[in-house]
């Protein structure tokens, strides 16, 4: 059974995603990523020495646009099933899916800034009779491989009757990024079920 998202809703959600992060070097791109690379970032926070380091020998650059934010390979979507029937359609009681990321960022004296957001769906399955659902999802950002922010937020998303269907935005505004110049900098969103 495939579900879809009414014409009316979409545009609200994304249009408050647009007023939230406007500013220059918005997009999105879609990535992939192990699921060890998931682990790593799951409570990843960079080291104070990590971060002394970078500050101290920062330059002050201007970058030409912001890292990449992807969708982490696996945390494009969560599925909830009744009475452990994992997989069976018929048992399915809610999914989420994620519509849209965007991010800007500012540079200023070595460091940049980012503000960052993500919307997606929540959808009611067959099996679904939830009036509200958690929607769990994880922000990081990896430099040249190391996670030097993760956080998870728990996002509650209510499914008003009769509808099917719900939306959820959230923004995440002022991480800061030690930037040397040249560094490879991605900006990871997803589903984050774990625990």
């Amino acid at each position: 059974m495939t579900l879809t998202l009414t014409s009316s809703l979409r545009p609200a959600a994304t249009g408050a995603l647009a007023v939230l992060l406007a500013g220059c070097s918005m997009g999105s791109m879609f990535g992939g990523g192990g699921s060890a690379a998931n682990a790593n970032l799951q409570n990843a926070t960079a080291t104070p020495q990590a971060v002394a380091q970078a500050q101290t020998s920062a330059l002050p650059v201007i970058a030409t646009e912001c890292p990449p934010i992807k969708v982490r390979a696996g945390g494009e979507a969560m599925y909830f099933y009744g009475n452990g029937r994992v997989g069976d359609a018929k048992a399915l009681q809610y999914q989420g899916v994620i519509d849209e990321t965007s991010r800007n960022c500012v540079v200023s004296n070595g460091q940049i800034t980012v503000n960052m957001g993500v919307t997606g769906r929540v959808l009611l399955g067959p099996a679904g009779s939830q009036a509200s659902v958690n929607a769990p999802i994880r922000f990081a950002v990896e430099r040249d491989g190391q996670a030097i922010f993760s956080e998870k937020y728990t996002l509650p998303v209510a499914l008003t009757p009769p509808s099917q269907t719900a939306e959820f935005v959230k923004v995440v505004e002022n991480v800061t990024i030690p930037y040397l110049g040249g560094e490879n900098i991605t900006i990871w969103v997803g589903f984050d079920t774990r625990g």
